[in-house]
């Protein structure tokens, strides 16, 4: 006779384990925190003056004229750069996992592309200040004063905070959510069908980017050529480094595509060309468009008026960055695709549901549409 025995646990869970709560930590509170309060002044600025405040606007300002119109833009922009608050949640919060990839990629694109510039180039204007150039705050011509000198320097400044605490956090939820898409190197890509079509479209982007690559060398370098009157009686020393910055992002544009079409050093790892290909879309893209805007906005006098090659400039930018982020998208598509059906590898993330529609490139520093959107080019003014 045998003693009765317990009957043995069973190997196998018969309930799944709870999942872990979702950890913000505290790198990302801070991050959350200060991105959120870089927009008060800038908020606060423009409330004030949709309520009829003076507060940095000198007597004699354009401002002083806008009537109803500059309200409802001020009002538009405000609304924007709120949206700062939103991005920040949506990073930081579990609810912003379930987010579809483009509805957050997509406005983090366009405010890459239309912050870049000013936080690559603001602190270079005033380091050539310091060195005893002649720039002016953006958007403050010589004839007119338009803003105080301090408005400038507290608008760009809460800016490049959005962008910087913003970048952050986005990539650190990228690296989360899509991390696997770019694991590797060149060399270890896998040849794919669509190959000649993405070779095609890089050699299409970098043709666009030609035209606008060879003005903005002519405009850095000091020449007139293509320039309205306006534009070329108001140069400075802003305004050169500005050109100088547009012409370093169309070659990181060309540069970035080339490479990850036809990936000719592969000992490079896979993110780099990701990076390159994301800032320069976005930039030259979004601040072509930026550009066609502002001079379209401030036509209102013959001086002042784009001309052609103006004109073909920033629409070589657009269609430039639009063919490199349409050949991104298809990239990641492809890559989201392989990953679904492939097991997660050791330590790294495990396949996310939402991989299927992947970001258009990878992530880098960028800030809230509202930022961008109310952000101004060299020439033209905030409003």
């Amino acid at each position: 006779m045998t003693a009765n025995r317990p009957p043995e646990a069973s190997p196998y869970p018969t309930e799944p384990p709870a999942a872990a709560p979702y950890q913000v930590g505290r790198a990302r509170t801070v991050l959350r925190a200060v991105a959120m309060v870089s927009c008060l002044p800038y908020i606060g600025l423009k409330a004030a003056w949709i309520a009829g405040g003076r507060v940095g606007v000198p007597d004699g300002s354009p401002l002083l004229d806008g009537g109803a119109a500059l309200r409802v833009a001020n009002g538009v922009t405000v609304l924007m750069d709120a949206a700062v608050i939103v991005l920040a949640l949506l990073l930081t919060r579990p609810w912003g996992r379930r987010v579809p990839a483009w509805l957050l990629v997509a406005p983090m694109w366009v405010a890459s592309g239309l912050l870049l510039p000013i936080m690559t180039g603001f602190p270079i204007q005033l380091l050539v200040r310091l060195l005893g150039g002649d720039g002016r705050p953006v958007g403050e011509a010589a004839s007119e004063p338009f803003l105080d000198p301090w408005v400038f320097g507290v608008v760009y400044g809460g800016f490049i905070v959005q962008g910087l605490a913003l970048g952050a956090l986005f990539a650190l939820y990228a690296k989360e959510r899509w991390g696997r898409l770019w694991q590797g190197r060149l060399r270890d890509l896998p040849e794919s069908p669509t190959a000649p079509a993405l070779r095609a479209t890089a050699v299409a982007a970098a043709l666009a980017a030609l035209l606008p690559g060879i003005a903005h060398l002519l405009w850095a370098a000091g020449s007139t050529a293509g320039l309205n009157a306006g534009r070329a009686a108001d140069r400075t020393s802003d305004f050169y480094v500005l050109e100088a910055v547009n012409l370093l992002f169309v070659v990181v544009t060309v540069v970035g595509v080339l490479l990850l079409a036809f990936r000719r050093t592969g000992r490079l790892p896979l993110r780099l060309p990701l990076v390159l290909v994301w800032a320069g879309s976005a930039e030259t893209a979004c601040w072509g468009g930026w550009l066609s805007m502002a001079a379209l906005m401030g036509a209102g006098e013959a001086a002042d008026q784009p001309t052609a090659a103006m004109t073909v400039t920033y629409a070589g930018q657009m269609l430039a960055g639009a063919l490199v982020a349409t050949l991104g998208a298809y990239f990641f598509a492809e890559r989201a695709a392989a990953a679904s059906v492939l097991p997660a590898t050791a330590g790294g993330p495990e396949p996310d549901p939402a991989a299927a529609s992947a970001p258009a490139a990878s992530a880098v520093p960028a800030a809230s549409t509202a930022s961008a959107v109310s952000a101004p080019s060299s020439g033209s003014r905030v409003s």
